[in-house]
This record gives C-alpha cells, sequence and structure tokens, in this order.
C-alpha cells in the first residue's frame, strides 16, 4: 500500500497524519487528534476509555477504525489507532470538549447545508460559484466548470439506466475514458498534477476541460445509440469516446507544438503568472 506521511498542526500541536493512495483518503492519529481536543494529560488513557464507552453504545466507528505505523515520539514506528475524515469527524462529536464544539457547530451546518441543496439544487450551484470565486477562478472557467457538472450528471445518468454499478464500476469507466483521452489514468493525471484528495477536474486547464467534456459527451451519445447490456460493452463504448476526444488532443498538439495535459494546477497558478487558462 503506497503512503505518504506528514505531520499536521492544529493549534500548534502535532497531528500524525498519513496519505494512501491507493484508497485516496487521509489517516490521522486518533489520540493525537483526542489530546488536542480533550487537551487529557494521558491521551492514550483517555482514548482507551472514550473507545470502549462507544464500543458498548454499539459505535460502528470505533470497530472501522484500524490501526497503522506510525512515528512515535520515541522515534520508532510504532502502531496506533487512525481513522480518515468521516470516521474522525465521528468521534470529534463524542468528545465533551469546549475545543470541539467550533468543529461540532461546523459540523452541523454542513450537514443543514447539504440538507438545504438536497430540497433546492439550485441552492448548491450557487454555493459552489461562490466557492469558485473565492479560490479565485474567472467567471469563464466557473461557466466551463459548471457545464463539465452537467455534462458528467447526463454521463452517469446513462450508466445507471444501463445498469453501471455506483462506486468501483463507476470509477473503472472513468479511468477509461480520462485514460483514452490523456494517456493516464485518473489517479495517475492526479499524481502529475500533485493532486490527493482535490477534485481533478477543478485543477483542469480549458483545454483539459473541454476535452474531458468531449470525451465524456461523446461516450453518452455512444451508449445512447448502442444500448449496451453488459459492463464489458459499456467499457468498450467508454474508450470509444476517450478516443475520439484523444484524437482531437493529438490533432490540436501537433498545430500548436504544444502538451494539452499539464502539471499546472490550482494551487501554483501564483507560481505560474504567465498562464491564463485557469484565472
Amino acid at each position: 500500500m503506497s503512503k505518504e506521511t506528514s505531520i499536521k498542526l492544529f493549534e500548534q500541536k502535532q497531528v500524525r497524519s498519513v496519505w494512501d493512495y491507493e484508497q485516496e483518503k487521509w489517516y490521522f492519529s486518533i489520540v493525537d487528534v483526542v489530546g488536542v481536543l480533550s487537551e487529557s494529560v494521558d491521551p492514550q488513557a483517555y482514548w482507551r476509555k472514550l473507545k470502549q464507552r462507544l464500543r458498548e453504545e454499539g459505535n460502528e466507528t470505533v470497530t472501522n477504525c484500524h490501526g497503522l505505523k506510525m512515528v512515535a515520539s520515541d522515534g520508532k514506528m510504532r502502531m496506533t489507532d487512525v481513522a480518515d475524515t468521516e470516521q474522525l469527524f465521528r468521534l470529534i462529536q463524542s468528545i465533551p470538549s469546549p475545543k470541539a464544539e467550533p468543529l461540532k457547530v461546523w459540523i452541523a451546518s454542513v450537514a443543514r447545508e447539504r440538507i438545504d441543496e438536497i430540497e433546492d439544487p439550485e441552492i448548491g450551484i450557487d454555493r459552489l460559484m461562490e466557492t469558485y470565486l473565492r479560490k479565485g477562478y474567472s467567471k469563464e472557467w466557473i461557466n466551463q466548470r459548471l457545464k463539465s457538472i452537467e455534462i458528467r450528471k447526463e454521463l452517469t445518468d446513462e450508466w445507471e439506466n444501463r445498469g453501471v454499478q455506483k462506486g468501483k464500476e463507476f470509477a473503472i469507466l472513468t479511468d477509461d475514458i480520462t485514460s483514452a483521452w490523456s494517456g493516464l489514468t485518473t489517479k495517475q493525471y492526479k499524481q502529475f498534477k500533485d493532486l490527493k484528495k482535490e477534485n481533478l477536474r477543478d485543477h483542469m486547464t480549458n483545454l483539459e476541460l473541454v476535452l474531458n467534456m468531449l470525451a465524456e459527451a461523446t461516450t453518452t451519445e455512444i451508449s445512447k445509440e448502442k444500448k449496451p447490456k453488459t459492463f464489458p460493452q459499456n467499457r468498450k463504448i467508454a474508450k470509444q469516446g476517450g478516443t475520439i476526444a484523444g484524437n482531437t488532443r493529438k490533432e490540436i498538439e501537433a498545430k500548436t507544438g504544444k502538451k494539452i495535459v499539464s502539471k499546472i494546477n490550482a494551487k501554483g497558478l501564483d507560481k505560474n503568472p504567465e498562464n491564463k487558462e485557469l484565472t
């Protein structure tokens, strides 16, 4: 399992973390987070008691938590309980501490916003627009990004109509499309742009977005015409859609002499003032 370790600062205190490239998840040391929020003189003992209480309550989060080796205070690699982001938020809700309250309030606020968006999807679109503007994207790029979301939704609706299962099968088909037009799988593409949990499309240049939209829109149209009945047939169509966009990419590169698949990402825009595609 390929991992990348790091130390994160939370209120000037260290929280050990590990990025798992295969699962594309951050895992955090539970005892470190508990130590910060509870301010206990013995975080290990505090976590043991909290874990026991949660188990008695039938809390599945504790059951699903697992251990990973992390660098301990003595410099040696030792097993410690870790949690992904979702599990960590659930555990934070169980810690009775003033320091945990702001996080609890934030979690409740996010949950309320999500419910509002389910009831009125337009709220979600407006909020997304505001988020992109705050991050410094231009309105032109944002409009294109929103169009890419619409095209993606049409594709996933088509996949569902053809019996494709969300999750793993969606990911495989997406990889087929991405690989066919860009030459990289989704995971390879994200690593190429030095991304982890971020959404790949949020870090695409205009041309990358356009070609990705072309690949997905083409896949949708072919699927509607061919009406695939099996997953292998869906994979074949996904590769066909991606290949059409891939051929377009090659033609553009041949005319311009420039590679379209770029390492440029949103985080590096300030370091690339000459690039105007995302700004």
